[in-house]
């Protein structure tokens, strides 16, 4: 028998609650037990005025945009649509079925204002790292580092080659947003010092985005997200923005080391990383602060001749020389420049030789100096951090290392797949900075409602 025709009778009263329409397994149920946002407000305080109309409440502008960052929705239009169509949402928002949902501009004024003025997003993003650590997901012993290529907001169409940009003929008075940050950050080696190489061009909307065609493919403009995570569990510990070259992306790690250090107190026993990371100077620093780096070495000891590299020399640290396999000494070579500059091996090296008349008579001359009248070796300054570095690729723990690397990389395919975070909406190093850190939040929260769920509840007969 068919049934009557359903047909929409309002009705005058309803009784209606958005805790019982709420699935227990759902996501935002595990997030919402660990967002903790009620210092939100006396962190705030000082940048709101006493007087004038009431703002929104901005516990309600963040939990709005974690759940845009949650679930891949970026656009602030389609995430006031969404969290005024959907009941979770709403839910989670602290939002009754009769309350209004902000409106998008609300969100881009209190980005460039407030929220970046306070770096109240950096406070939101440290105090779920805190959570984290509470929970017992961090032991800070183990830690990678790895920076992955975000594409900026922006397009070749309207850029200008190098050698028709000048930044000291921008007025700051008239030029956008983006324009002065980047002005800004021209003396920071995240953005502007980290290298002496200019961009082949130059984007107008966004100048501090690199051009770049790191990915085999087609050039384009982007920045580089750095995270820093204990292996442990994945966490993230640190989050950097920085332009799209190695030194800028090497740099960071001193940084987001540092800050995780004088924030939370965490040294870590291993660092891990992939080549890029495995220069002298960086070596250095980390052996320095007694941190086993877990770092392919950068080596350029390479000869193309077939003759002993460097390699084949052992060093002998207590007599300051090296010893050839033939058992000859190459003492250290000393000569005073009036001119610095004018020093073939560089500042910060040492070149050791050995005797001419030696290598003369040496039977091994052809596999050893065949072109030169004695063989020399150019030692750097951080050669001891970099055997220390080579030694350790001959542990067993260094296999283990490689893996935990892997970590970092499945972290940034997230970011980008699921998150959908694979090209910016925000110009600038204030707007890049942002949404990393917004992601990178959100990516913790997931990880803390994915290990400790909420409680199952059993519904009533």
């Amino acid at each position: 028998m068919m049934g009557p025709r359903q047909e929409a009778q309002p009705a005058l009263f309803y009784e209606f609650s958005l805790e019982d329409h709420i699935p227990t397994d759902h996501l935002l149920r595990s997030i919402d037990r660990f967002v903790d946002l009620s210092s939100i407000r006396a962190y705030l305080a000082e940048f709101y005025s006493h007087t004038g109309r009431p703002s929104v409440d901005p516990e309600l502008l963040i939990r709005m945009l974690l759940v845009g960052y949650c679930f891949g929705i970026r656009s602030e239009r389609r995430l006031c649509e969404e969290v005024h169509l959907n009941l979770a949402y709403r839910w989670f928002c602290r939002l009754d079925l009769s309350d209004r949902v902000p409106d998008h501009s609300t969100f881009s004024k209190n980005r460039h204002g407030r929220f970046r003025d306070s770096e109240l997003l950096r406070h939101l993003f440290e105090t779920t790292v805190a959570r984290c650590i509470a929970e017992g997901l961090v032991s800070g012993q183990r830690m990678a580092i790895d920076a992955s290529l975000i594409e900026a907001d922006t397009n070749k169409q309207n850029s200008t080659p190098k050698e028709d940009w000048d930044p000291t003929r921008i007025d700051p008075a008239d030029a956008p947003r983006a324009v002065r940050e980047y002005l800004d950050t021209l003396d920071k080696a995240a953005f502007g010092t980290a290298s002496e190489v200019q961009p082949k061009f130059t984007s107008h909307s966004d100048p501090a985005s690199q051009w770049t065609a790191a990915r085999k493919g087609p050039a384009f403009f982007s920045y580089s997200d750095n995270y820093l995570i204990d292996t442990d569990h994945g966490v993230i510990l640190d989050v950097e923005p920085t332009r799209s070259i190695r030194q800028a992306e090497v740099g960071s790690t001193k940084t987001m080391l540092t800050r995780v250090k004088d924030k939370f107190g965490l040294v870590p026993d291993w660092m891990i990383a992939d080549t890029a990371y495995g220069s002298g100077p960086m070596l250095g620093w980390l052996v320095e602060r007694k941190i086993d780096p877990y770092i392919p070495v950068i080596d350029k000891a390479g000869r193309p001749d077939g003759t002993w590299t460097r390699t084949d020399f052992d060093w002998d640290a207590q007599n300051d020389q090296y010893i050839c396999p033939e058992g000859h000494a190459l003492k250290q070579f000393r000569r005073n420049y009036s001119d610095p500059n004018r020093c073939p091996t560089g500042k910060g090296t040492a070149k050791y030789r050995a005797l001419k008349l030696t290598c003369q008579v040496c039977p091994s001359k052809p596999k050893c100096c065949p072109n030169a009248d004695a063989r020399s070796i150019t030692r750097e300054e951080h050669e001891d951090a970099r055997q220390v570095a080579r030694d350790l690729a001959k542990t067993d723990e260094y296999a283990i290392a490689m893996k935990l690397r892997k970590k970092v990389e499945m972290l940034f395919a997230h970011l980008k797949r699921i998150l959908g975070l694979s090209r910016l909406r925000l110009h600038g190093p204030c707007g890049a900075n942002d949404e990393f850190l917004l992601a990178a939040t959100a990516q913790n929260l997931r990880r803390l409602a994915k290990i400790f769920p909420a409680p199952q509840q059993t519904r009533k007969a």
